[in-house]
């Protein structure tokens, strides 16, 4: 059994000067970024890279339209030979897509009629705490005529170096800082009850559950400006949720927020938060114990109460750092929700096959139904 996948290098630096300088960015590097991360940090270093801004062609998350858009203009620019993507999940999974050698049109990329095989050397900077995408081979794009997400995913898609760079999440909104550490917090739980997990994806599995609920306490202490020291370790969570997600896989959670996010371009980080504590819940009423009870007598020991009561604690924590929405406030009604069960079932055993335990379409739909009006 597969145990762990750590397929890039992984480098860290306290400034991005220092990142720029180590790694000689300059001419022949293609930065995929936004115009707010790279003039304030990079704008005055005079480098000779070439740029594309993803929100120039698109606000939210990447879309399919969005990147063919942005290789209609990469291929104007000449040849390159490293992709640096600069920025959130966003960039990030777009970044993966720009390192290989054929990628238009996308969809056929996604349906596996084109070969994914890349030709660039990729490197990945996150500038949020909360996709580990850095260190995973998995890029997510919605797909406006089908109106959800999906995500491929192959060895060829692994960053060659992964960056680390905590001065990024200083000037971090709180908002995005919220659903991004959320999601980091996701990742790790997740992969955690997988079937797939083993000792060493829950070794970083694990490891990130305390860090980011530990940083979340502090800041109910002491309120949201609390997290400021705290963003470096923020950062490393994230990362070890990437490593333990990269191999054991995320899960329902995950599958049932892409239609979510699809419909009603909603933020992954809100969007998983939105299903997560209805899975939860669900894995709880049809088994308690094996893997679900383990962590929760993990996340017991962090929080200071009983294993019973953990993950009642858990969610009683996340709502404090972000409010989370009901399905009917985003606008879904009965038969949207019969469809998204649909596309869960027919579009997404890529993560459904990860589920603690069997999830039918039955149990999809009373999820869904649950969190409508809770």
């Amino acid at each position: 059994m597969l145990q762990l996948v750590f397929k890039p290098e992984l480098h860290q630096f306290d400034t991005v000067k220092e990142f720029a300088k180590e790694f000689a960015l300059g001419e022949g590097d293609l930065v995929i970024t936004n115009e707010y991360i790279y003039q304030p940090y990079f704008g005055d270093l005079d480098l000779k890279c070439d740029v594309l801004y993803q929100e120039k062609y698109g606000r939210g998350e990447p879309n399919d339209e969005m990147v063919e858009a942005m290789i209609a203009d990469m291929n104007k620019m000449g040849a390159h030979r490293r992709v640096i993507g600069i920025g959130g999940g966003t960039v990030l999974d777009i970044s993966k897509i720009f390192a290989l050698k054929y990628l238009s049109p996308i969809e056929k990329l996604y349906d596996r009629e084109l070969p994914v095989e890349k030709d660039k050397e990729l490197l990945l900077v996150p500038t949020t705490c909360g996709t580990g995408s850095e260190v995973t081979n998995i890029a997510i794009l919605a797909f406006l005529k089908r109106n959800t997400k999906f995500g491929l995913a192959d060895d060829a898609m692994y960053a060659d170096k992964a960056v680390l760079i905590p001065e990024f999440l200083a000037n971090l909104p709180y908002p995005v800082f919220a659903t991004s550490s959320i999601d980091a917090l996701v990742h790790a739980v997740e992969s955690s009850l997988s079937p797939k997990a083993t000792p060493f994806t829950k070794l970083f599995g694990y490891k990130a559950i305390e860090m980011i609920l530990k940083g979340y306490l502090k800041m109910i202490e002491y309120g949201p400006e609390a997290r400021i020291p705290l963003l470096n370790e923020f950062l490393i969570a994230s990362n070890y949720a990437g490593l333990a997600f990269g191999t054991a896989g995320c899960a329902a959670v995950h599958a049932m927020s892409y239609p979510l996010g699809g419909t009603f371009h909603v933020a992954h980080g809100e969007s998983n938060y939105a299903i997560f504590r209805g899975v939860i819940d669900n894995y709880l009423e049809i088994k308690k114990d094996g893997a679900i009870a383990e962590l929760a007598l993990f996340i017991g020991g962090v929080l200071g109460c009983t294993a019973d009561e953990a993950y009642d604690k858990m969610f009683t924590v996340l709502d404090k750092i972000l409010t989370r929405k009901t399905l009917k406030e985003y606008g879904a009604d009965e038969e949207l929700l019969k469809a998204w069960t649909d596309e869960v079932m027919n579009g997404q055993q890529r993560l459904m096959k990860n589920n603690f335990v069997t999830l039918d379409a039955n149990r999809v739909l009373k999820i869904y139904r649950e969190l409508y009006e809770r």
